[in-house]
């Protein structure tokens, strides 16, 4: 008898392991690969895991998680889903919180069959802080359906439930999944749901939800954490390394300071010498607010000429204003007047050694005015539609990420406009300036290794955390005019040197001349106008219709995120990228070449010519793939498919927070490397 039971029981047991290697789950095929939608993945989370970590899990913010019911037995997560290699799948990241086991077996508990596995990641082992990109299951609907919802079938459940729960017939699960048989399916399989509405409610809020626990920072591995950094003897001759070198950086620092102190005083002496009698209009003065290498190349002393102090205060006169300008523009707010001589006096008399640069319509002139500094735009008169336009947005809106209007002044022939002064110059001098690199031009001939030396020391390379959040703010300021104004504005000319930096590197986007209300149409809002701004930015459809909307300017960000990836110009050459013989062409054409060799952050290395050596190769590859991805979704030549500005401003802040945490985990000590590069 034993001897029947023994076969029986071997083949029943070969049988539910052929089961179990055959039955994982594979992607919905697809084969437009430019598809991109809403889907919904159905999750059945443990009890430890609260809000803060699904955030984590799936990089979404906590409004696109909603509950199926008050036990929050299931929660269902909105993602962006996308045919990637004929497959439809979305993008995530997984941070291994604790040592030992396989990441495998890690993944797996942590999403119960949502995610893709690979190879490599069955094969990998665990590693505290790892981050490790992940691909999940996700679909697109034909159109009968405005979304699919990814779902794991658990024991118990059957087409009939499903469809009950979830409000829909049988025959469309059926006609989704391809299932010719309601009864055969199969626990642990992914199945497609088709929806006409987002499911579940709002998460709720009513309770604390304790943070996320940081990587590499817990009870569990702070021990085996600091053994493995005692015995990796690299570590130490790179933290050698770098004390040496901030030794070097400081010792410089001193030099330039003593330097240019030095070269000060013995200007002012000169200039009291020639001019005995105290007749000069000018005098030296020690501004209060000037940094020692601020990008301006004033470092400490600064000429400027003696003006009246009127305390700032606002007047209802407005003196010199040409009458072409309707005072109308001043409805909500008044702008501090400035007289004409304040602004010549301010400026040096428009010296040279005061101009930042050429902008659209005018120059911009350094100045200190009433003991502030500020940066001033010179315009002719002729421009007073640009003039009245700048004056109309900026005295209504005020945000963060949006340059600052503090003043004007007029004369009879110029128009002036005064803003807050941006330390560190525009994000395009740091990208593609290989001479200044965000400094304004220096009217002296440095002639002096050690004057040069600290003019290197004194630059700023961007970090890939600092371009980054540099995005984020640009995105912010340009979703404020877009959605979060009481009339909504298109700014029709966003480039990176209209993102100007402060002195912590945070962006303000700056020159609405060109900045246009916009009004509903049957597609939205929308301006139509003759055609403005700079080539390499402009969308297809302004390019060709003249209708300037919110996507227009979407457009045109994604091109600046090409050049933050890249460090090159929007209309650049293509040497040594794409193209055997050198001609110029749009930079988002040529990233756009390239990505189509990209088909994941595991297949940067196709993509490395075209990331910027600056960075060193100090990057985390799956943030850049997904700044990247952004992009070419932001120049889809269809503006419906492009993304509007909050869901930019929301990709940037998941991918600021993965490259902190991919910071936290260089090295082991994130303050060393993130000082180093950044320059603090």
């Amino acid at each position: 008898m034993d001897s029947v039971w023994v076969p029986l029981f071997l083949s029943l047991l070969s049988l539910l392991c052929f089961s179990s290697v055959s039955s994982l789950p594979t992607p919905l095929e697809c084969t437009d690969t430019s598809r991109l939608c809403t889907s919904f993945l159905a999750f059945k989370p443990s009890k430890n895991q609260t809000l803060t970590i699904l955030q984590s899990m799936f990089d979404v913010y906590p409004e696109d998680i909603t509950v199926e019911n008050e036990s929050k037995e299931y929660v269902f997560v909105k993602k962006n889903c996308s045919c990637t290699t004929n497959k439809y799948l979305t993008n995530t990241t997984f941070t291994v919180r604790a040592n030992g086991g396989s990441v495998y077996d890690m993944v797996v508990e942590a999403y119960g069959g949502l995610a893709l596995v690979s190879n490599l990641i069955m094969n990998g082992e665990a590693k505290v802080g790892a981050v490790v990109s992940l691909r999940l299951f996700c679909g697109c609907s034909s159109g009968l359906w405005n979304y699919l919802m990814s779902y794991v079938m658990q024991d118990g459940d059957t087409i009939a439930s499903l469809a009950s729960r979830f409000g829909i017939s049988m025959d469309s699960i059926e006609s989704v999944n391809g299932i010719h048989d309601p009864d055969n399916v199969t626990a642990g399989d992914v199945y497609y749901i088709p929806l006409n509405s987002v499911p579940g409610e709002t998460y709720p809020m009513d309770h604390s939800i304790p943070p996320a626990p940081v990587p590499g920072l817990s009870s569990d591995n702070v021990t085996e954490s600091q053994e493995h950094h005692k015995s990796n003897l690299s570590y130490w001759w790179i933290l050698g390394s770098l004390v040496v070198v901030l030794g070097l950086i400081l010792v410089g620092v001193i030099i330039c300071i003593c330097l240019r102190l030095s070269s000060c005083f013995a200007e002012a002496r000169g200039n009291r010498t020639k001019d005995p009698d105290g007749k000069s209009s000018h005098k030296f003065h020690v501004l209060r607010k000037t940094s020692f290498c601020c990008p301006s190349g004033r470092y400490i002393c600064c000429k400027s000429g003696d003006w009246k102090q009127t305390n700032g205060e606002r007047s209802n006169s407005l003196p010199n204003l040409p009458k072409v300008i309707n005072t109308d523009i001043f409805n909500v707010e008044k702008p501090v007047v400035f007289t004409f001589e304040e602004i010549r006096t301010a400026t040096d008399g428009f010296s040279d050694s005061n101009l930042l640069g050429h902008g659209t319509y005018g120059s911009v002139y350094y100045g200190a005015l009433r003991e502030q500094e500020v940066s001033i735009k010179r315009m002719t008169a002729t421009k007073t539609k640009e003039f009245t336009s700048e004056m109309k947005l900026l005295c209504k809106v005020h945000h963060a990420n949006l340059v600052e209007l503090i003043g004007y002044a007029a004369s009879e022939d110029e128009l002036f406009l005064v803003y807050e002064y941006a330390q560190k110059g525009s994000l395009r001098s740091h990208l593609q300036d290989p001479q200044n690199k965000g400094n304004p031009k220096s009217s002296e001939k440095d002639t002096c290794v050690i004057i040069v030396l600290c003019k290197m020391l004194c630059h700023t390379t961007l970090s890939w955390i600092m371009r980054v959040q540099i995005a984020l703010d640009a995105a912010r300021g340009l979703e404020y005019i877009h959605e979060h104004t009481k009339n909504h504005y298109v700014h029709r000319d966003i480039k990176t040197s209209n993102i100007l930096l402060d002195g912590a590197f945070r962006a303000k986007v700056s020159d609405f001349g060109l900045a246009k209300l916009v009004g509903k149409t049957n597609d939205g809002e929308a301006s139509t106008t003759r055609v403005v701004g700079t080539f390499g930015y402009l969308a297809p459809e302004y390019l060709r219709d003249g209708l300037a909307t919110a996507k227009s300017d979407v457009y045109a960000f994604g091109v600046v995120l090409f050049e933050l990836i890249s460090g090159k110009e929007a209309i650049t050459r293509t040497d040594g990228m794409v193209m055997k013989n050198s001609e110029r062409r749009s930079l988002a054409s040529i990233m756009l070449a390239v990505l189509r060799n990209v088909p994941d952050s595991t297949s940067m290395s196709n993509m490395k010519d075209c990331i910027d050596l600056n960075l060193m190769d100090l990057y985390p590859h799956d943030c850049v793939y997904k700044v990247a991805m952004l992009a070419k979704q932001c120049v889809d030549d269809d503006p419906i498919l492009r993304p509007d500005m909050k869901q930019v401003v929301i990709s940037l802040s998941q991918i600021l927070l993965s490259s902190v945490e991919w910071e936290a985990t260089l090295a082991g000590n994130s303050q060393v490397f993130s000082g180093l590069v950044q320059g603090r």
